[in-house]
């Protein structure tokens, strides 16, 4: 409850006139050095204010505004490369691998054209995401890693329906059409699993292999190596898009799933893509 003001008897110093529960508050001085800092804090920013643009309708004295010298920035960017980049969209990915100059380049361009467009899918290093999202960051190239290959898919995309060339490919629907029982899904499945020794019903797994050369090794291969021509994955190695766990392969065998990469054609410079292409291939160890 307010009380009157009057000097505290210990420390010398005036009460603010507060007291709660017997205790009663200091009107202690703030320090001499801070009241400075807060002055000087205040006319630095009456200053900034002055010199640079902080108000709507105010230009500053300095006329220095940070989105019209970022404009003029990338434009010098932009001239300063424009050589550079010139070479690059004239060139094959090839040429530009093997040489230096625009190879230390077009890492340096690709790295930066993967952050902005290719990441959010692939992740920042090309190790790719759950769900149907392919690792780039290692030797199992779905549709082939050649530097040919990798611009071909970069260019026209995957089930994108953008461009006439794009990679296109269609897994049957096994279950879902009923070409194959839930029975002979299962034996198919533990097939799969044998190609990597997981198989846990080897009899299943047997009875599955003739179901396999039948239905699946003619895109897959019969020994689940793939077929990059067609865009099959390999069955015989540990990487897999969407889940090595049987429930997992049961599904895709019954009702697959099948990943979309749009066209950057038109999207992207051509001196880009080429750019992508090579940083594409050196996330990983070999083509």
């Amino acid at each position: 409850m307010p009380t009157k003001i009057e000097k505290d008897t210990l420390s010398g110093q005036d009460t603010t006139g507060h007291e709660w529960d017997g205790l009663k508050e200091l009107n202690t001085p703030l320090p001499k050095w801070w009241l400075w800092t807060f002055y000087a804090c205040i006319a630095w920013g009456v200053a900034w204010v002055i010199i640079y643009p902080s108000i709507p309708g105010w230009r500053g004295t300095s006329g220095w505004i940070a989105r019209e010298a970022i404009v003029e920035e990338v434009r010098a960017a932009t001239e300063r490369n424009a050589p550079m980049m010139a070479r690059l969209r004239e060139a094959t990915p090839a040429q530009i691998a093997a040489n230096d100059e625009m190879r230390a380049f077009a890492l340096a361009g690709g790295r930066v054209a993967f952050a902005n467009n290719c990441a959010a899918c692939h992740g920042a290093g090309g190790q790719g995401a759950a769900g149907g999202f392919p690792s780039l960051a290692d030797d199992d190239w779905i549709w082939g890693g050649s530097l040919e290959e990798i611009q071909h898919t970069i260019r026209h995309g995957i089930r994108a329906n953008e461009s006439d060339d794009q990679r296109q490919s269609q897994m049957p629907r096994f279950g879902a059409d009923n070409l194959l029982t839930a029975a002979q899904i299962n034996d198919v499945a533990e097939h799969v699993l044998s190609l990597t020794n997981r198989a846990t019903d080897q009899a299943a797994a047997g009875r599955g292999a003739a179901l396999f050369a039948e239905q699946c090794a003619s895109c897959h291969g019969e020994r689940g190596e793939g077929n990059r021509e067609f865009g099959a994955p390999r069955l015989n190695d540990q990487i897999w898009l969407y889940g090595a766990s049987k429930p997992e392969i049961v599904a895709m065998i019954r009702n697959p799933r099948a990943g979309v990469m749009p066209s950057w054609q038109g999207r992207l410079d051509a001196a880009t893509v080429n750019m992508l292409t090579v940083y594409v291939q050196s996330l990983g160890r070999t083509n």
